[in-house]
């Protein structure tokens, strides 16, 4: 038993990790969870950055926004695949507002080697919240 939460506990490391970076808007916390050559996608097949150097331009300019946030809503892991269920706050062209977020994670060596997003369409906030 012990085993199987420290394979998982393993697995899902460098999701959370990235998560809390992500929170903290700090790219250089963000980027070592990411593999050299990984691949992050649209789901399901869209291709939007092509390695981390992409990776870390596309959030550096997502991390200029100052209500983003992602809440963890819920975590599953199957082998090296993390899957988690998330609302993520996000500045909008209109304003404030949340989006349902997928994210699929491949793991391999202890770092996302392939995620993909699926996404909502923006619920935006009235302006008193």
């Amino acid at each position: 038993m012990n085993d199987t939460a420290g394979t998982l506990d393993k697995v899902s490391l460098p999701a959370q990790k990235q998560l809390e970076a992500y929170n903290s808007k700090d790219i250089v916390a963000f980027m070592p969870w990411w593999k050299d050559d990984c691949q992050y996608y649209e789901f399901p097949d869209t291709l939007l950055a092509n390695g981390a150097a992409e990776i870390m331009a596309r959030h550096i300019e997502r991390f200029k926004e100052p209500d983003l946030f992602g809440t963890l809503l819920s975590r599953i892991v199957v082998g090296n695949i993390v899957i988690d269920h998330e609302t993520v706050t996000r500045t909008f062209p209109e304003g404030k507002g949340e989006i349902d977020v997928i994210c699929i994670y491949e793991i391999e060596d202890s770092k996302i080697a392939k995620a993909w997003f699926k996404t909502s369409e923006p619920r935006m906030f009235s302006p008193t919240e």
